[in-house]
């Protein structure tokens, strides 16, 4: 009677354990089939890029082509973008027109493709990540003095075109303080501005010069891009970079000219 009772107490034990078993097998299957789409995760990514971008491509106070500002702003660390297969999101210039200058507008066409890795369950309760990629266009505008607007576009078909190249910034050579110093050094004041012109003949630079209380006074720049050079010979025949707060080049200001030291604004 006794092993009777025995046997049923262990048939139920083994009956109880395999209903537990079978329960914890079902939550494990339901968890893998709730599975967080990576599709989803991938065009959520790109989005997040695209926005990130317009972002850091912000106010526009400089004159630049389309092809400039893809090549040196858009797809500048397209050397970072991740491998076929791994997480993280590559972008693509797929068209560029126009420029950023008065009444004019530039345009650029980026493509982002996103991918996300499978991400199997670490845990319970972790329902893991399907493996996925989403591919979202949006189409970039860039006005002088105005900030960077952009808007997704439908995707075209194909590969995107080979990347575009920057066109050179205009701006003071690198040597540009050793050519002015020579020139102040055996300059006077009459022969000063003609001296700094011929030592500065590029059609993109503008010179200004004058005397002030025995010293001469020689202002080079690239107004457009803000990059002033300027140098003051002293009565004692010291050459000095007088310093400047440089929002005083932006426009509407003193500008590349001698005024920088001559007469400051306060």
């Amino acid at each position: 009677m006794s092993g009777s009772r025995n046997g049923a107490h262990s048939g139920a034990r083994r009956v109880r354990g395999l209903c537990w078993v079978a329960a914890a097998t079902a939550l494990a299957l339901a968890g893998c089939g709730d599975a967080e789409s990576g599709d989803a995760q991938a065009r959520t990514m790109a989005a997040a890029e695209a926005k990130e971008l317009n972002h850091n491509l912000g106010h526009r106070n400089r004159v630049r082509d389309a092809a400039s500002i893809a090549a040196a702003e858009i797809l500048r660390d397209i050397d970072r973008t991740p491998p076929t297969g791994r997480t993280g999101v590559r972008r693509e210039a797929l068209a560029w027109s126009g420029r950023t200058a008065r009444d004019v507008r530039a345009t650029v066409d980026v493509r982002f493709v996103a991918t996300v890795e499978e991400q199997l369950p670490v845990s319970f309760g972790d329902p893991g990540t399907t493996p996925g990629e989403a591919t979202r266009c949006y189409r970039y505008q860039f006005e002088l003095s105005r900030y960077t607007t952009y808007q997704e576009i439908d995707c075209p078909g194909g590969h995107a075109p080979p990347p575009p190249t920057a066109a050179p910034v205009p701006q003071v050579p690198q040597d540009g303080p050793k050519r002015l110093t020579a020139v102040l050094r055996t300059a006077t004041p009459g022969t000063l501005a003609d001296a700094v012109r011929k030592a500065f003949p590029e059609d993109w630079i503008t010179v200004d010069t004058t005397t002030h209380e025995g010293a001469l006074v020689a202002a080079v720049g690239v107004p457009a891009e803000r990059d002033c050079l300027l140098l003051v010979r002293t009565p004692a025949g010291k050459i000095v970079a007088p310093s400047y707060d440089r929002i005083w080049l932006e426009p509407g200001e003193t500008g590349c000219r001698t005024g920088l030291y001559v007469s400051p604004p306060r």
